[in-house]
């Protein structure tokens, strides 16, 4: 089974694969890439047009729902460089995750919300999945979302190109 069809697999559950625009609500890009280094913006659990994981994880949002929303934001942020890329078969490495966590003043479990997002990456890309990360609790995120997720991935260098004699 390929990256990409592990990925289409995984947004079954949302009824949704992503496919739809994922567009920038400002003068940034979803997608930057530098040399073989591919930055991908914050993403968020929106499905469709809709932000289904909100609200303050430890009040008003559980860990099992955040740990949801850390899915959907890491689908999302696949689906970006899968759309970039032409697919995940040519995504080389995650780099780094930095999983961002609306919660109360109490709330600890940054991490257990962060690992439903490492889990899906190495379900999804395997070795490629392997990421280093950073989990952190926040006030407030965009859209009032529980969640929000960017990573920094490479992709495969080009192939080189063949000179053609005498040209």
């Amino acid at each position: 089974m390929t990256r990409q069809s592990r990925f289409t697999a995984a947004c079954v559950p949302w009824g949704d694969a992503f496919e739809g625009p994922i567009q920038a609500g400002g003068h940034y890009l979803p997608v930057l890439q530098h040399g073989e280094t591919l930055y991908v913006s914050g993403q968020v659990p929106r499905v469709g047009s809709t932000v289904v994981v909100t609200g303050r994880v430890g009040s008003d949002t559980s860990l099992d729902q955040a740990r949801t929303g850390a899915q959907i934001s890491i689908l999302r942020a696949l689906a970006l460089l899968a759309r970039h890329l032409g697919s995940l078969d040519d995504l080389a490495q995650v780099l780094r995750v930095t999983v961002y966590v609306q919660c109360s003043d109490d709330f600890t479990q940054h991490s257990e919300v962060a690992d439903a997002a490492s889990d899906l990456l190495f379900d999804i890309l395997g070795d490629a999945g392997r990421h280093t990360r950073t989990s952190v609790g926040v006030r407030q995120l965009p859209k009032n979302a529980s969640v929000e997720i960017d990573l920094i991935a490479a992709c495969n260098p080009p192939p080189p190109r063949l000179e053609m004699p005498g040209g």
